[in-house]
């Protein structure tokens, strides 16, 4: 499945103001891996930036006077996200500009064209309840590196973004198996799993190294015992 992080900045916070966006961020994750392919773009809003805006993003109407409008762009980023499922901190933020700017151009919306979208900032709130869950904080907690991140920038938020959503699913690529896969009425494929018969290997002392290696990077992430090191500890205690 592909995959795209999406970032905007706006001109301000109320797209029901008559805000645009005035960048637009995006990088393609294919394979749990970030590619080289992406997209970004600053637009000419047709309106001046408010000041609050400009104190988070640093992009001035002076910067903005001679870039290409949303309608002169559109083509070239519906065709990049074309077919792809976007992850998007906040996304009701950033679907709400961009189906503005399509509805303005009578193009429909976002999700004429994209597979769906995955709210990271929604994902993070059920992970982390009660906590911080804005970039910064998430980077602090899950250790990516966003020394780099002094202003919001559409393009750079994304790439950190992309970090910080494989950091979350860390152990979570989906398995696809398609032996002895059947389809029933509704149309969902179903695995015969009485048919799979699957080797046990013994690990190897060097894998057992990397995988309490792996745990320690889970445990100081979440700043407490994993789930598999206290099974693991209840299986080694002898009975009483």
């Amino acid at each position: 499945m592909r995959y795209v992080v999406l970032d905007t900045e706006t001109t301000g916070l109320e797209v029901r103001q008559g805000h645009r966006i005035i960048e637009i961020g995006c990088i393609e994750v294919n394979g749990r891996q970030v590619t080289d392919h992406h997209f970004h773009q600053y637009i000419n809003p047709e309106r001046e930036v408010d000041e609050g805006a400009f104190q988070v993003h640093g992009i001035s109407d002076e910067m903005l006077a001679d870039k290409p409008k949303f309608k002169q762009i559109a083509k070239d980023f519906l065709d990049f996200v074309q077919g792809s499922t976007l992850i998007i901190h906040n996304a009701s933020f950033d679907i709400g500009f961009l189906d503005g700017e399509l509805e303005r151009l009578g193009l429909g919306k976002m999700a004429d064209y994209v597979d769906g979208v995955i709210d990271s900032l929604g994902m993070a709130r059920e992970m982390f309840p009660g906590k911080r869950n804005n970039l910064d904080a998430l980077c602090d907690r899950l250790g990516v590196n966003n020394a780099h991140r002094q202003l919001h920038g559409a393009l750079l938020d994304s790439q950190i973004l992309a970090e910080v959503y494989l950091a979350m699913t860390r152990g979570q690529d989906s398995l696809v198996i398609d032996l002895n896969a059947r389809h029933d009425d509704d149309g969902v494929e179903r695995i015969k799993l009485s048919a799979l018969s699957l080797p046990e290997p013994e690990p190897t002392d060097e894998e057992l190294v990397l995988h309490q290696a792996y745990l320690a990077d889970i445990e100081k992430a979440a700043k407490g015992p994993s789930v598999w090191s206290k099974i693991s500890q209840a299986t080694e205690e002898p009975a009483v």
